[in-house]
């Protein structure tokens, strides 16, 4: 018998995880800050305060990115730290990853890799896809609904799945998140206003200022870098140059979105009008996104109550109920396609 079963959801900015003895949700950010690139100064919210404040001999490193684990050594201590142990894994536990399907399957391994053939000795790893485990956690019935289209809006990727009877019929995984959006207003802002700013002032503004709000003349103070004159300054951004930045980005998403309903089958189709677009991720909260989406693609989105975590909720469910479990793969089943 397993000591422990985890269900484990690796996100570009955070790590969501469902600890099944204690009953709890656990978060953590997924970012490391290393001193001289050999040594670990801080983890988590600390090492996040950290990203572009940070003195030249330390580097803040994300471990995921678009969607899939980058620094593998990095991943592995952040999940010592955030199951609680100081020097290695608990050994002899059970995991189950949600994972996106839209990847390598090298990428798909690493997944696997990180608790199986490593310090933690999972007794066993299973996985299920990520958009699954969102509709379980937003309480969707996937069993015997024959159309779902969820959209996940991460920190780096926007993970698309059309399901229908228990299955996935479609995935796309599209490289566009938070981050291209506060990257877009950090480069439009250069351009329009000789000014410069961090990331994370970028991602301040669009977090303020959402993307479909009424309101059109409205501005937010910030600070940053006049181009010009080299030297620290304040500037007041309005509202319409973030939301010029972001046009783009949102476009490419609702492009994919409607390329992915065009691909669907005749009746999966008629499900999906019926019951619009169940939308969910960290991005999700996003001012305006719902409406925004309403309004480009002509069908109702239903956002949901906790789009962070809703992966992680419906790892939960599927751990605690046998009758979810079967939505689930063996990554050690021969026959396990992802890892032929």
């Amino acid at each position: 018998m397993a000591r422990n079963v985890y269900g484990l959801d690796l996100g570009t900015y955070e790590i969501k995880l469902y600890d099944k003895k204690k009953d709890k949700i656990s978060k953590i950010k997924n970012v490391i800050a290393m001193q001289n690139k050999k040594h670990i100064f801080s983890v988590g919210s600390e090492a996040y305060e950290m990203y572009e404040k940070a003195p030249g001999n330390i580097q803040v490193v994300f471990p995921m990115h678009n969607g899939v684990i980058a620094h593998f050594d990095d991943m592995q201590y952040l999940m010592q730290k955030v199951l609680g142990t100081e020097k290695q894994f608990s050994r002899g536990d059970k995991y189950v990853i949600a994972v996106p399907t839209d990847v390598t399957e090298v990428e798909k391994r690493a997944f696997y890799d990180l608790v199986s053939h490593s310090t933690a000795k999972a007794k066993s790893v299973s996985i299920v896809a990520r958009g699954i485990a969102d509709a379980v956690g937003m309480g969707l019935d996937v069993w015997s609904e024959k159309g779902i289209l969820v959209a996940n809006f991460g920190g780096e990727t926007t993970e698309l799945s059309v399901l229908a009877s228990g299955g996935m019929i479609f995935n796309r995984l599209i490289k566009v998140g938070g981050v291209h959006f506060d990257t877009a207003i950090v480069n439009l802002v250069r351009h329009n206003r000789d000014f410069l700013m961090g990331r994370v002032t970028a991602e301040k503004l669009r977090k303020n200022f959402g993307v479909f709000e009424q309101e059109t003349d409205a501005s937010l103070t910030v600070a940053g870098r006049d181009l010009i004159m080299g030297v620290p300054k304040q500037d007041s951004i309005p509202i319409s140059l973030v939301r010029a930045a972001m046009k783009e980005p949102l476009a490419e998403c609702i492009h994919a979105i409607k390329a992915m309903i065009d691909r669907t089958p005749p009746d999966v189709h008629r499900r999906i009008e019926q019951n619009g677009i169940y939308l969910t991720g960290g991005l999700a909260n996003l001012k305006g996104l719902s409406t925004y989406i309403e309004e480009s693609t002509g069908l109702k989105v239903t956002a949901s109550p906790a789009p962070e975590l809703s992966a992680v909720i419906g790892l939960k469910k599927i751990i605690l109920d046998k009758d979810y479990r079967k939505l689930t793969y063996s990554m050690l089943d021969e026959d396990y396609r992802w890892l032929r």
